[in-house]
């Protein structure tokens, strides 16, 4: 039985300040349902995208590899999730959420119970394609969920709350993913994540619908290319939301998906416990903010800019003084507050990034802007990770991670000066 609600008339901001009569969807417990359904894949999403952090000195032990051979696993993952963003969003626009979201958790299991069983580092290579490619359809969707069930004034709330599940996805992948390697083992470990998909699979078909009124997303034709990417640079709101998602949550991710771990361990010296302790613990403070901090884009539309100009040049200040710091890397209560505060631009960035990205696009329009922003945001993890393994090959020592850290810190400056730039042109 679906539920018919009904829809109520509001005016949306668009990225030339001008507002426009919509028909929007009222939000609702139903609605909730349905986005928190969504949300546990994006959850379970983000603990296969962060779960290499953990597994790294396992993987390393496991398949013989040193620091630039291990970072292909996660970046060959994120290559395949950035090269299909805009595919991805495009197959949103198509699909609908129901549809894409069951077709990415079979992918990922699939990739997963690979990957458990590998037995080399081309076997275990190919699972994590096959993980990258089912995650693409994950965050697109998750938050169309957004647009379809809730009003324009809750959108930003709900895309920050998206965040914080992904923020519950790191946790899981950090402190417990380690007590689990260390307690029964790689196979039984990635063999368990993989059967938790097909269960959250069974859920999405149960309790999730493309739309309030329980209409399916029509099979319309796919739109050009051209012309979806086209419409969407077009517009200012999308290029301010890729820059900002190029640095607001790149951080934290680079962090979260290979290096945190032998960052604190070998850096450090650190133990497993402690160091899944202390990543387990830079988010729990943001996660407890994001339900009253996410909700002020979409309520108080001029604070999003400094938001978002706040947020990217700390970060990138932050970074600027760990890459900089004197003799090494700083003290471990410094480099500790700048991983809290980067994990709490990590789970504020989709708030901001996303709410950007939809100025001026028709909502049936958003998956190709959608997806260029999170492309921006990942093409930027990526050569993080890549650039930070390549220098720690080079080096040898502690202070290999301090400059291990200067591409992704050089990335991050460059996205927040082009924020800032295209922010000051608006106000012209």
């Amino acid at each position: 039985m679906t539920l018919e609600t009904p829809h109520h008339k509001s005016r949306e901001r668009s990225d030339d300040g001008l507002h426009r009569a919509v028909s929007e969807p009222p939000g609702g417990p139903r609605a909730w349902l349905v986005w928190g359904t969504a949300a546990a894949v994006y959850l379970l999403a983000m603990f296969h995208r962060n779960g290499m952090s953990a597994a790294a000195l396992h993987a390393q032990e496991r398949f013989d590899l040193g620091p630039a051979l291990l970072s292909t696993l996660p970046v060959v993952q994120l290559a395949i999730y950035v090269l299909l963003q805009i595919p991805s969003g495009l197959l949103a626009d198509r699909l609908g959420p129901r549809r894409s979201l069951v077709i990415s958790l079979g992918v990922m299991a699939a990739g997963t119970i690979l990957f458990a069983l590998a037995p080399d580092a081309r076997t275990a290579v190919a699972g994590r394609v096959l993980i990258g490619a089912g995650d693409s359809l994950v965050f697109l969707n998750v938050i169309r969920v957004a647009a379809l069930w809730f009003p324009r004034r809750q959108y930003s709330l709900v895309s920050a709350l998206t965040g914080l599940a992904g923020g519950l996805g790191q946790l899981v992948s950090a402190a417990p993913l380690s007590a689990l390697l260390n307690g029964f083992g790689w196979e039984v470990s990635f063999l368990g994540a993989g059967a938790v998909n097909l269960l959250v699979g069974a859920l999405v078909l149960l309790l999730v619908q493309d739309r309030p009124d329980g209409r399916r997303a029509p099979s319309h034709a796919f739109p050009s290319m051209r012309e979806s990417l086209a419409e969407a640079l077009s517009h200012r709101g999308p290029l301010v939301g890729m820059a900002a998602h190029a640095v607001i949550m790149v951080p934290f991710t680079v962090l979260g998906v290979l290096w945190g771990y032998p960052l604190l361990e070998e850096g450090y010296g650190l133990s497993a416990r402690a160091t899944g302790l202390l990543l387990t613990g830079a988010m729990v403070l943001p996660m407890a903010l994001v339900p009253f901090l996410g909700r002020i884009p979409g309520s108080h539309p001029r604070a999003r800019k400094p938001m978002a100009l706040g947020l990217a040049w700390t970060v990138t200040l932050l970074w600027s003084g760990v890459v900089l710091w004197p003799g090494g890397l700083p003290p471990l209560p410094v480099a500790a507050a700048v991983i809290l505060v980067s994990a709490f631009a990590s789970v504020l960035a989709p708030s901001i990034s996303f709410d950007y990205a939809r100025d001026g696009l028709p909502e049936q329009r958003t998956g190709a802007a959608s997806g260029l922003v999170n492309m921006s945001g990942f093409t930027s993890v990526m050569l993080g990770v890549v650039g930070a393994g390549i220098l720690l090959d080079m080096g040898g020592d502690e202070a290999s991670f301090q400059v291990a850290f200067v591409p992704m810190t050089l990335l991050c400056l460059t996205a927040s000066t082009a924020m800032t730039v295209l922010l000051r042109r608006g106000r012209r």
